[in-house]
């Protein structure tokens, strides 16, 4: 069975770490705007440049091996 550790927390991290949820930078009239549930290509673009080494840290940082088998 594989282990399912690895896909669960990336989609964890992804679901809350998602622009606009539970804040979106750079925000609309602020640096940072909270709950607007709203998004942007700026936005996108932070969220993936702090998302990808956030979890590739994360992995190295609790041992997570992501494989097909």
């Amino acid at each position: 069975m594989r282990d399912w550790a690895a896909p669960l927390i990336a989609s964890a991290l992804f679901g809350f770490l998602s622009p606009g949820w539970i804040c979106q930078m750079p925000g609309k009239n602020r640096a940072i705007d909270f709950m607007n549930m709203k998004t942007s290509i700026a936005a996108i673009v932070v969220h993936a440049v702090i998302y990808e080494p956030g979890v590739s840290f994360m992995f190295l940082l609790l041992g997570l091996y992501v494989g097909a088998f």
